[in-house]
């Protein structure tokens, strides 16, 4: 096989070997630490901008399904693996991971040492990175090297306006009969009857997401990030969504009035960058945090019950509440009050009162708002995902309850 090297922008150089398309790419590297769904994380469009790189050290044995994607197309700029298997084993695979690769231009590397890469960036943190295959190596490990440090920051970038649609479009497939609907109390609910119909802006939206607001028997439109709140009003709808997305919040801020504005007319609900949105249009802030939240397997605390959820998460940036104040380093997360039990934050906002629901177990950032004047929700996490638990599915039904509280 082609040789092939991964430089950092911090000046760490690692070879292996080629895997997927012939070339060059650059892009903020991350680790994911799932150890399946990897063809969900190439074509998330929250992936824009970043190279991924997956700590389980096997990729690819159950190949490709083009009913797994979740998006029109691959986002991610890159794939980092330790060993990618050539000949998968799966009845429903269509291609090979390197096949697919190929197949969308994407340049990957493996047969790196991808636990010490982990280490590195949870040490170091996130930081750009270049992946070229021998062949198309313009100079040395050093100009690579170099050329990683020229790139831009993904928080001067406005992603989510790389990823949206262009225009509106009617969303109608569900599920199907898998996975099943469950509530709080882990018990299946039988599908409903269609009735509303939801406006969900589209920073990046994952098919799952739509999926799952029809399998709640909504009609779904979905609408550009830059669509204004007049629109919304006119379109009419019962609820309005705010999907997952790529980058940095404040660069997708030309949404934030338009949520701000439709606060408390519709029930609204957010997801990964819909709820850091939200979270701007409450007058928060946002800050990057040091490597990110990326797997299948983070353990998420409901601060009014106790009870804890195992997330599926993707996001580089979280929301900071007032009370947490400014930490000394600027990547480091607010330790929330409420952790073991003894309160839960309250908001007063001229837009209404909300008050923190979730917070993450690994670093007490927050992952979750709700309204207490508003009907409003959101979650830093991915309830649509269910990489094997279903402990949040049945955020989808909250949001339909406050349509139909909504009707009564």
């Amino acid at each position: 096989m082609k040789k092939a090297i991964l430089a950092l922008a911090d000046g760490t150089v690692l070879e292996g070997r080629a895997l997927g398309f012939a070339g060059e790419t650059s892009g903020e590297v991350v680790f994911n630490t799932a150890m399946t769904g990897y063809q969900e994380i190439l074509t998330d469009p929250s992936y824009k901008g970043q190279m991924v790189l997956m700590t389980c050290p096997h990729i690819g044995n159950y190949g490709i399904s083009p009913e797994d994607n979740e998006s029109r197309r691959t986002w991610a700029e890159g794939f980092i693996v330790n060993e990618a298997s050539r000949r998968p084993s799966n009845w429903r695979s269509e291609l090979s991971l390197h096949e697919y690769l190929v197949h969308h231009r994407m340049v990957g590397i493996e047969g790196i040492d991808t636990r010490y890469l982990t280490r590195h960036l949870r040490t170091y943190g996130s930081q750009a990175g270049i992946i070229a295959h021998t062949d198309n190596v313009n100079g040395s490990p050093d100009a690579l090297v170099a050329k990683a440090n020229a790139l831009p920051s993904i928080s001067k970038q406005d992603l989510v306006g790389a990823v949206t649609c262009n225009s509106a479009y009617e969303w109608n497939e569900g599920t199907g009969a898998w996975p099943q609907r469950f509530n709080a109390r882990g018990q299946i609910d039988p599908m409903p009857a269609r009735r509303f119909h939801v406006a969900v802006y589209d920073f990046g939206v994952k098919q799952n997401i739509l999926r799952r607001l029809v399998d709640e028997g909504c009609t779904v439109t979905v609408v550009p990030a830059s669509t204004t709140a007049e629109t919304i009003r006119t379109m009419n709808p019962d609820g309005v969504f705010l999907s997952n997305g790529p980058g940095d919040p404040e660069k997708a801020s030309y949404a934030v009035p338009h949520i701000r504005d439709l606060l408390g007319w519709r029930p609204v609900m957010g997801i990964c960058l819909g709820h850091q949105i939200l979270g701007l249009a409450l007058g928060l802030s946002a800050y990057k945090l040091k490597f990110g939240h990326h797997g299948a397997n983070h353990p998420v605390m409901d601060l009014r019950s106790g009870r804890v959820e195992i997330t599926s998460q993707n996001h580089n940036f979280a929301v900071r509440l007032p009370s947490a104040g400014q930490p000394e380093c600027p990547s480091a997360p607010p330790v929330l009050s409420g952790v073991e039990g003894s309160r839960v934050e309250r908001l007063e906002t001229p837009w209404g009162q909300f008050q923190a629901t979730h917070v993450s177990l690994n670093d007490q950032s927050l992952e979750g708002l709700v309204g207490t004047t508003v009907p409003a929700l959101s979650v830093q996490y991915h309830p649509e995902a269910s990489p094997g638990p279903h402990d949040s599915s049945y955020l989808f039904g909250q949001f339909r309850a406050m349509m139909e509280h909504a009707h009564a």
